[in-house]
């Protein structure tokens, strides 16, 4: 069952690492251009944190999905929840680093947000721990979330990525 545990942990970070992959060099560039707001995490916290949330999060959809004796008609809405929040969070850093489209990283981030709190409910009655390891990300997601809207608010001219 490690073998398990370790590839539901591992699978969060292969779309992050892939989204920062092919986004890295916009950082130093298009996004230090960019006006933010004073109350913004420096750029070093957020490997760290994603690191760590990307972990929790791979972590107890391993839970979940042993709690649930594997991939059956009981998982389809729980992991399916998890599956279509993890792929918002996967195309979050694209939209707004690789495309330069805030308001599309906003709206990605609202679906995220509205996702993550399905996926936190539908897992609460399957594992408590599950739905704990979860509640770390939802507060970062409202930072982030905070953060995007305040990077689009206040950036109304950096809008999409000229061609």
């Amino acid at each position: 069952m490690w073998v398990h545990a370790l590839g539901f942990t591992a699978l969060p970070h292969l779309g992050g690492f892939l989204g920062w992959f092919f986004t890295r060099k916009e950082v130093p560039t298009w996004f230090e251009d960019l006006k933010k707001p004073s109350w913004r995490p420096p750029n070093k916290m957020f490997p760290v944190a994603w690191t760590t949330l990307y972990t929790s999060m791979g972590y107890a959809s391993y839970l979940v999905w042993k709690d649930l004796d594997g991939f059956n008609s009981q998982a389809v809405v729980p992991l399916g929840l998890y599956g279509a929040q993890l792929a918002l969070n996967w195309a979050w850093t694209p939209i707004f680093f690789g495309a330069h489209n805030l308001k599309l990283a906003l709206i990605d981030i609202v679906g995220l947000y509205g996702l993550v709190l399905a996926t936190i409910y539908s897992w609460y009655p399957i594992n408590k721990t599950a739905t704990l390891l979860m509640l770390p990300y939802l507060a970062w997601l409202t930072l982030a979330s905070s953060l995007t809207y305040r990077i689009w608010k206040d950036n109304p001219e950096k809008g999409k990525k000229k061609e």
